[in-house]
């Protein structure tokens, strides 16, 4: 079947085989090589491609949750969805949240999601206690920060290049409500927002929508959100059904001019410096959550989402430089979207490092391609790097000078029995055995 990720860019012909059981996957696994594990798909580009795809979504089920801790114990292939609609009623949340709910645990594990907590929580492994995982060679062990821990500290953010996580234990976090208190500030410039991260360090959440064709003395403009759990209001999911986009829009549709329309008119909406509501858990955290297949808005050749993080000593500098570049192009992004990042963890390729990031979406023509090359340079040159869970087109030589710790991780890999067993055209295009 055909197969792609979210970004629909690049596809690729693949033969998918779904396990039901861990048994099953460790026996597929003792008989074959070169396949990716893959979840929900929701990765961007083609960390999750293979011609062999072993999808984990047949192993879907809740095992154990002990209410006076908050452990939950349940398969890989469940999904953060599912996690949410069972135990939010019960007073629970996810510990590090990305921006939608539809990925699976090991999916989370494999790119060592961060969220707008990052600052406060650090990453999804952070609150992983333990995962079980299907080597290479069909043993299947457990793995910790205590227990094998370098394979523990490979695996989380490993993009599924050290084998295939079966289940984990994970801790939640205990709320009272399901409503979250949003707190918008208005922010006229990226010095500004830049000043309202480092103001507002103590809140649990933190996240800026940025005008990225803003020029002058607006360069950056932004909107910045803070969250924090509401004490009241009642345990509660959703039931509004999403917007289902049926088909893909016209290539046309985003252009600069409905780019910069669109962000004029977002952020014009705030009318206050400052302004208050409460609103639900879903509409802070997953506001595209709400529109199905919204990849489908990009048009037929797809899109790239492009995320970087520089480090805080070079913060501002790289990120106007960046956004000048942007700007100057002409080729804005239609989401984007700045958050500040705590320290980094140990794991051998997770993404955060203490900074600022941001995140943009591009359709795909021919130009941009040029443009993201131009800003690869920006972004190693300001001592930065792109997250693996987004990209679809970094160099071998991009990669490796980024994430310095490569060769521990490959390494590791060799230990496990891991090379020549799993690989993805991400891993291949980025010099990965």
């Amino acid at each position: 079947m055909e197969i792609s990720g979210w970004g629909r860019y690049p596809k690729i012909d693949a033969v998918v085989v779904l396990p039901q059981t861990a048994t099953e996957c460790s026996t597929f696994l003792s008989n074959t090589g070169g396949l990716i594990p893959r979840g929900l798909g929701r990765s961007y580009g083609d960390s999750s491609l293979a011609s062999q795809v072993l999808e984990t979504n047949g192993m879907q089920y809740f095992q154990e949750f002990d209410s006076e801790t908050g452990v939950l114990a349940c398969d890989a292939g469940v999904s953060l969805y599912e996690i949410l609609n069972v135990f939010v009623p019960q007073g629970w949340f996810l510990p590090v949240t990305p921006g939608t709910r539809f990925v699976t645990v090991g999916g989370a594990i494999a790119s060592d999601v961060h969220g707008k907590n990052h600052h406060i929580d650090g990453t999804f492994c952070e609150h992983v206690i333990s995962f079980d995982i299907a080597l290479g060679n069909g043993e299947i062990v457990t793995a910790s920060s205590m227990q094998n821990p370098d394979l523990f500290h490979a695996t989380c953010g490993g993009m599924g290049l050290t084998g295939v996580i079966i289940s984990a234990r994970i801790r939640l976090k205990p709320i009272t409500s399901s409503e979250i208190l949003e707190t918008t500030i208005k922010a006229p410039n990226l010095d500004a927002v830049l000043d309202g991260f480092e103001k507002y360090i103590g809140s649990t959440y933190s996240v800026a929508w940025i005008d990225c064709l803003a020029k002058g003395a607006d360069l950056g403009r932004s909107l910045l959100m803070i969250g924090e759990h509401a004490t009241d209001g009642g345990l509660k999911v959703a039931s509004k059904k999403p917007i289902t986009i049926p088909m893909d829009a016209p290539t046309q549709l985003l252009n600069p001019l409905s780019i910069k329309a669109f962000n004029t008119l977002y952020y014009g909406k705030v009318l206050q410096p400052e302004q208050s509501r409460r609103t639900s858990f879903e509409t802070y955290f997953y506001p595209l959550d709400q529109m199905l297949h919204w990849n489908r808005l990009y048009g037929k050749p797809g899109f790239l989402q492009y995320q970087f993080v520089i480090p805080t000593a070079t913060g501002r500098e790289g990120m106007r430089r960046i956004l000048e570049e942007i700007t100057e192009s002409g080729q804005g992004s239609f989401l984007a979207v700045l958050k500040a990042f705590g320290k980094q963890n140990e794991n051998y390729l997770s993404f955060p490092v203490e900074g600022y990031t941001l995140a943009l979406d591009f359709k795909v023509t021919p130009s941009i391609f040029k443009l993201l090359d131009r800003l690869d340079e920006l972004v190693l040159q300001y001592g930065g790097r792109l997250y693996l869970a987004k990209d679809a087109r970094m160099t071998e030589q991009t990669f490796k000078v980024s994430y310095p710790r490569w060769q521990e991780f490959e390494a590791v890999r060799s230990k496990y029995h891991a090379i020549g067993k799993f690989a993805s055209l991400q891993s291949t295009r980025l010099g990965l055995a």
